[in-house]
């Protein structure tokens, strides 16, 4: 199902990740892939209140956890900046679709990194 959401569409994930050549392009491209995914599931499940957003964004956050292997894999890893970047993301998506009220440590409560 193609995005329809315009400031999804206008919006480059983790694009502050590619400016910093700590963080490997060929994973930080998996990582935007899992927002994308992510903003898919939201405009195809259309959830209603926060706690289906929060049950979306548990399998995408789990998803950049499996991600970290891969981080380390390339020399790199989610450090602190990596997961601001991150949660920002998340928050994005979150306002994008209308959850301006969303938790953003809830957005992302799932981690582990």
């Amino acid at each position: 199902m193609p995005l329809t959401n315009q400031q999804v569409l206008g919006h480059v994930f983790l694009k502050e990740m590619y400016g910093d050549g700590y963080f490997p392009d060929h994973v930080v491209d998996k990582g935007g892939a899992i927002l994308l995914r992510l903003c898919e599931r939201i405009e195809a499940e259309r959830p209603s209140d926060l706690a289906a957003l929060y049950a979306l964004t548990k399998p995408a956050t789990e998803e950049f956890n499996d991600l970290q292997e891969e981080f380390e894999a390339a020399g790199s890893m989610i450090d602190t900046v990596g997961r601001e970047i991150i949660c920002d993301h998340f928050w994005f998506v979150a306002q994008a679709y209308g959850f301006t009220d969303a938790d953003a440590e809830e957005l992302v409560a799932a981690r582990d990194w």
